[in-house]
């Protein structure tokens, strides 16, 4: 299933994605690539990359970063803790955004802005765990409109209905694997929050604790939304 004519997201595996704007401009969110155990080996080098997302700190969204961006260049939108610990790895500081929830910026034409999200973000430094800020989700609007919720890690909260007040979401991407996020009965909950009509899954499946599953979600919705049954590797 095609989300938009002209704009494509691809699944990495667990809350990595890589997207494909409506001009072309590679995007890659929460880089987990060469470690993450449900990557297709095709989708694990990274030779272009024109803007990073990051939403929160923990390393199976982050650990990626500093190689990937120090080898393709891109603008990096993510917290200011993240941003500022970035620039302490050497990260170019013309290069990254660190915004807080609520912050806006176009970047090509995209335009990125940060919500709430209800989980932690640490980062994972060596021996030590550094502060990373407030875990965000992140509304992009593309080139053309085409407007996405990227949940992030999170649980559902009440104001996911004052997000989409303030947006018109085309998707939502939400995770539901359970333990460390919301699993599908509260994705459900999420979902009615929404109001969206298409939910794509993410953040299960890879590993034994992440037991939601796209048709549980797709039983507690409802046939009125559809929820996509996908797998790593697949282009949406």
């Amino acid at each position: 299933m095609a989300l938009d004519a002209e704009v494509s997201f691809t699944w990495v595996g667990h809350g990595t994605w890589k997207a494909r704007s409506a001009r072309q401009k590679e995007i890659l969110i929460d880089p987990w690539v060469m470690n993450n155990p449900v990557a297709p080996e095709n989708l694990k080098k990274i030779d272009r990359c024109d803007l990073m997302l990051i939403t929160h700190g923990h390393f199976d969204h982050l650990q990626d970063a500093l190689e990937i961006a120090r080898a393709t260049k891109p603008t990096i939108v993510t917290n200011f803790e993240i941003a500022s610990w970035l620039g302490s790895k050497g990260i170019e500081a013309s290069s990254i955004v660190g915004l807080n929830q609520g912050g806006t910026i176009a970047v090509d034409g995209v335009k990125v802005t940060l919500v709430h999200a209800e989980h932690s973000s640490g980062i994972s430094d060596g021996d030590r765990t550094v502060y990373g800020g407030h875990a965000c989700g992140i509304v992009i609007e593309f080139e053309n409109g085409f407007t996405v919720y990227f949940a992030g890690d999170t649980d559902v909260f009440g104001d996911m209905a004052l997000i989409a007040e303030l947006n018109q979401f085309d998707v939502a991407f939400l995770p539901i694997g359970d333990f460390y996020t919301m699993g599908p009965k509260r994705a459900a909950k999420a979902v009615s929050l929404l109001g969206v009509k298409t939910v794509v899954p993410m953040h299960f499946g890879t590993f034994p604790p992440l037991t939601g599953r796209p048709s549980d979600l797709q039983a507690l919705v409802g046939p009125g939304v559809k929820v996509l049954d996908i797998k790593p590797g697949d282009t949406v």
